[in-house]
């Protein structure tokens, strides 16, 4: 039986990019506008909140300590104790219009992320209303070195992997579709972009996602209040309603692994009402009867 519970009342303005870490047994997940990271136990206690001082999209854990992130002003390492942050490089910098969004770590240690658009006002995906397609997609290299490997991105979302390697799912959440590269592990270069699903039939839009043990592809519908699982030939395999209809992001942990935690929208965007008691929160899916895979560390 799937049972979905309130784990942390974080009552976050733009909750996402929830990441279980397996050595600390620890889920990270950020507050994006509020530019705040927070961790808890598997169970939500022992919550704690760190500041960085811009807008972050993502962030990663460092094998040598510490975290990427990924900010508005482009991407640092960040010290937890000293809540500092030392930047690496910001390949948008000469584009006031864009920040970077949602990242992940591949399993060689490099850190793949993307940009958006910030003219947030002028999107309405339900009626054909998009913003700008200036964002890209890059990849942050253990040397420190930034190479893009796409362009026309309005928002970038949901960056996963295959078990197999292969395959780099990524979402354009104002495009309100995800997008299938084929992708050399070897050398972290994408190629042959095409459609793997589409949410233009829907309410709502893809918006964070990760790949399960099996191969399927789980996406949080924001403004859709739904959970959706993708079958690997871009197949709707199955539908979990979720009490929140602003959901952002899903990632599975838990020290099996067999948690799906979910992270929430706290404030109210583009005239959408905001009723929900437990909106901005972290909630935990339970009994959904299949496992993630362990997400790795940047390894530069």
């Amino acid at each position: 039986m799937v049972e979905t519970s309130l784990l942390v009342d974080a009552n976050n303005h733009l909750g996402e990019g929830p990441l279980w870490d397996v050595r600390e047994e620890r889920l990270y997940w950020i507050d994006s506008t509020a530019a705040e990271i927070y961790s808890c136990r598997a169970d939500g206690s022992d919550v704690k909140r760190y500041f960085v001082p811009r807008h972050i999209g993502s962030m990663a854990l460092r094998e040598q300590g510490g975290a990427v992130v990924a900010l508005a002003n482009g991407l640092h390492f960040y010290d937890f104790d000293a809540q500092t942050v030392e930047p690496i490089g910001d390949p948008e910098s000469d584009d006031p219009e864009t920040r970077f969004n949602d990242g992940k770590v591949d399993r060689k240690g490099r850190f793949i992320a993307g940009t958006m658009a910030y003219d947030f006002d002028r999107f309405d995906a339900d009626r054909g209303q998009r913003p700008t397609r200036s964002g890209g997609l890059y990849r942050l290299d253990t040397n420190r070195a930034i190479t893009r490997l796409d362009s026309g991105i309005s928002c970038s979302n949901g960056p996963c992997w295959s078990p197999d390697n292969r395959t780099l799912y990524f979402t354009d959440t104002y495009e309100k579709l995800m997008y299938a590269y084929d992708y050399d592990i070897e050398t972290g270069n994408v190629s042959n972009r095409r459609v793997f699903a589409s949410a233009r039939n829907m309410a709502g839009t893809f918006d964070g996602a990760t790949v399960d043990e099996e191969g399927y592809v789980w996406s949080a519908l924001v403004f859709g209040g739904r959970i959706l699982r993708f079958a690997p030939d871009g197949r709707l395999d199955r539908t979990v309603p979720f009490p929140v209809r602003n959901l952002t992001s899903v990632m599975f942990g838990g020290p099996k692994l067999d948690v799906l935690y979910v992270t929430t929208m706290g404030r109210p965007m583009w005239g959408i009402p905001q009723k929900e008691r437990d909106k901005g929160g972290l909630f935990a899916v339970r009994g959904l009867g299949v496992r993630g895979l362990p997400e790795p560390r940047f390894a530069g």
